[in-house]
């Protein structure tokens, strides 16, 4: 059994691949060819945005978008620690300072009070400049943008919602539902292969509304190009999504919204089947899930026992994130206080298979399995 089974998927729409990277292998635009700006309008028209701008790796959108609304040395961006490194890294990368504030143990996401808590210490101690806060999106299930929101502008801080795990996910709006990467006043995605939306390599994309900023993302994004190629208006980096991820992303984003139909009717039958016997993740009421993962929580005492009762039924199974980015040797200088959730998580969580493609006598398997190794 595949953790993600990307050859799967890959068997259902071989066909247009092929076709999809042989055009570009024709046209030899393998940089910034035409299926780039085509893959930008059908994922802003997606998301519901004005623009999208593609990016190398999830990684550089988050970077584009905190470069592109000017931050740097002297300024703060909060950010939960229970997450991938990368939420994290880009900060320091942008010559700021993370300051870590907890998240909530249903969700795993941000927790509105906690972010209160550390604007708040940041400004009583007057050295950062706070400019604005990191909303992830984990395992699929977006954060409580209002909540967070609301105490973003209390501190004028702007809402940058890391949606790397949460493509194709929505949460009711007053006009209907909004779709991830409209959520923040600027928002980041990653392509990574095993991501709902994957392409095969790296790759990710900055979503706005803002012309302003989606301008001086996709100068970022070469160089910092200005008028033309050898004119350069600002500091930028090598970022730039290939031509062949772009159109093999295209190939994937027809068949996206069925593929998320498949993973929430997985998501549904493994909390019926496992509700009371570990704790299974909690959807808000008029939130949708992209289901990047399904991580359920047990004793921390019981976890890797429960993992390699997994393991040896031929059931692979996963941690996501055994240390929480507060405690990484990279972060030790941020001395975060403690944040007693994200440590709690980070001992009790693990992520079951669950991708398109898991069948139904696949889906039992992983059931029966964890029944067996919880009551024994």
């Amino acid at each position: 059994m595949k953790f993600v089974d990307l050859n799967a998927q890959f068997r259902g729409i071989e066909d247009d691949i092929r076709e999809s990277i042989e055009r570009v292998l024709q046209h030899g635009q393998f940089v910034m060819g035409p299926e780039v700006f085509e893959l930008e309008r059908e994922l802003a028209d997606y998301c519901g945005v004005a623009h999208a701008v593609t990016a190398a790796s999830g990684t550089d959108a988050l970077l584009l978008a905190l470069l592109a609304r000017g931050v740097g040395p002297g300024d703060a961006v909060i950010v939960p620690p229970f997450t991938f490194v990368a939420s994290a890294e880009v900060v320091r990368l942008a010559g700021a300072t993370p300051v870590f504030a907890d998240v909530d143990a249903d969700t795993f996401n941000l927790d509105p009070a906690r972010l209160a808590e550390a604007a708040q210490r940041v400004r009583a101690a007057g050295q950062l400049n706070l400019r604005g806060v990191m909303a992830v999106d984990l395992f699929g299930l977006p954060a409580d943008y209002d909540a967070i929101g609301a105490v973003a502008a209390q501190h004028g801080m702007f809402v940058l919602a890391d949606a790397a795990q949460s493509f194709g996910g929505a949460v009711d709006g007053a006009h209907g539902k909004v779709r991830t990467g409209a959520l923040g006043d600027i928002s980041a995605t990653s392509f990574f292969p095993a991501k709902p939306l994957g392409c095969y390599g790296d790759g990710g994309a900055l979503f706005t509304d803002d012309a302003d900023i989606a301008a001086a993302a996709k100068s970022i994004r070469e160089h910092g190009m200005g008028a033309h190629r050898y004119e350069h208006a600002r500091i930028g980096i090598t970022g730039r999504l290939d031509t062949i991820q772009a159109a093999v992303l295209r190939c994937k984003l027809k068949i996206l919204d069925r593929e998320l139909i498949a993973r929430r009717r997985l998501a549904a039958r493994y909390t019926r089947a496992l509700d009371g016997i570990v704790d299974t993740p909690r959807t808000p009421p008029g939130y949708a899930s992209a289901w990047a993962q399904y991580t359920v929580k047990t004793r921390r005492d019981r976890r890797d026992a429960i993992r390699a009762r997994l393991q040896t039924a031929g059931i692979p199974t996963a941690v996501y994130y055994p240390i929480p980015l507060h405690r990484q040797p990279a972060y030790a200088q941020t001395n975060a206080p403690p944040l007693p959730v994200a440590e709690a998580l980070s001992q009790q969580v693990f992520s079951l298979p669950i991708h398109p493609y898991l069948d139904a006598a696949q889906q039992t398997q992983v059931i029966e399995a964890i029944k067996t190794a919880v009551c024994d």
